[in-house]
């Protein structure tokens, strides 16, 4: 370590982050002061610390301890990726991007280290970090979750939407109209599928989009494209319903199942949502008993206990017994 002037440090890099907030940082430095120097190359270039060396030059310091490395461009450029991975949270693109080009070099510098391509992540065990294996033997989502904290699933699933995502989808994400969950099923497909079928889906679920994946994967594309436009369409509030009701069925049976019961003082406002929901269900059934489409066949795989006068008088003894 050495000291030289802050004015010699050439702070070009373009992963250095010199446009973000620095108050609590420099709050620490003038506490505890500098606790890890700059890092700059043999020409006085910041490779890493881009946060340290603005609150360095804001509080007016002049002389500033820095580290020199006499390493290749891209070691360097690896050092940097490295420094912003581990010491700033960054937008999802800015983690992906530099996630995979870390990937890149790290895997020409350590050409013996295990490859990302060849990462099984489907058993318990391969997720683990192997800390025993020598260090350039391990991949780089093995030493970067271990840097970062980020699961190695995580990393990956990063890599891979970068690598893996066409320029219209990369766009969309920029923007914020697409997320994460929907890129993953997205980017199961070929680049110039995913171009047709990004704008259709922005604002679908994640689920939705999957199940249009899986047609396409099984249809081809101008089918799948024409179904999903065309095709009926069941209401999100049916999709929400179906839902609530899917984990309600879920619980009810478990509760019958272990004839579970409870003396707890919400029973009483739990009968009363009951009564009220079966209201409410005896007015969708009459619903779709009127809808042509609905046969009553239909109505009875639905629920046939509303459909009964018989069965809806047991229900009212059973609620009795509660």
């Amino acid at each position: 370590m050495e000291f030289i002037n802050i004015t010699s440090i050439k702070a070009t890099n373009k992963y250095l982050r010199l446009d973000t907030n620095v108050e609590k940082l420099k709050k620490s430095i003038e506490t505890v002061g500098l606790i890890n120097p700059l890092v700059i190359n043999l020409k006085n270039e910041l490779i890493a610390g881009g946060r340290r060396y603005t609150a360095l030059k804001e509080l007016g310091h002049t002389e500033v301890a820095v580290i020199k490395v006499d390493k290749s461009d891209l070691m360097q450029e690896l050092i940097s990726i490295d420094e912003n991975l581990v010491r700033k949270d960054l937008s999802n693109l800015e983690l992906e991007q530099s996630l995979s080009r870390g990937k890149e070099i790290y895997e020409t510098v350590y050409p013996e280290a295990a490859k990302f391509i060849d990462e099984d992540l489907t058993t318990p065990e391969n997720n683990e970090i192997q800390t025993d294996a020598p260090n350039d033997k391990r991949s780089f989502i093995d030493m970067t979750a271990e840097k970062t904290g980020l699961s190695k699933k995580v990393i990956k699933s990063a890599i891979d939407r970068e690598e893996n995502s066409s320029k219209k989808v990369k766009s969309l994400r920029a923007m914020g109209e697409l997320n994460a969950s929907q890129t993953n099923e997205i980017i199961k497909l070929k680049p110039e599928d995913q171009e047709q079928i990004v704008e259709l889906v922005k604002d679908k679920s994640a689920k939705e989009v999957k199940e249009l994946v899986k047609l396409v994967n099984e249809n081809g594309i101008d089918d799948a494209v024409n179904d999903f436009v065309n095709g009926p369409h069941l209401p999100k509030e049916y999709k929400s319903l179906k839902t609530l009701l899917q984990r309600t069925n879920k619980t009810l049976a478990k509760i019958l199942l272990e004839e579970m019961k409870s003396e707890h003082e919400d029973v009483k406002k739990l009968l009363d949502h009951m009564s009220t929901l079966r209201l409410s269900l005896d007015q969708f059934l009459v619903l779709c008993a009127n809808d042509e489409a609905a046969t009553s066949s239909e109505l009875n795989e639905i629920n046939p206990v509303y459909l009964n006068k018989q069965d809806d008088e047991n229900l009212n003894n059973t609620d009795a017994e509660y």
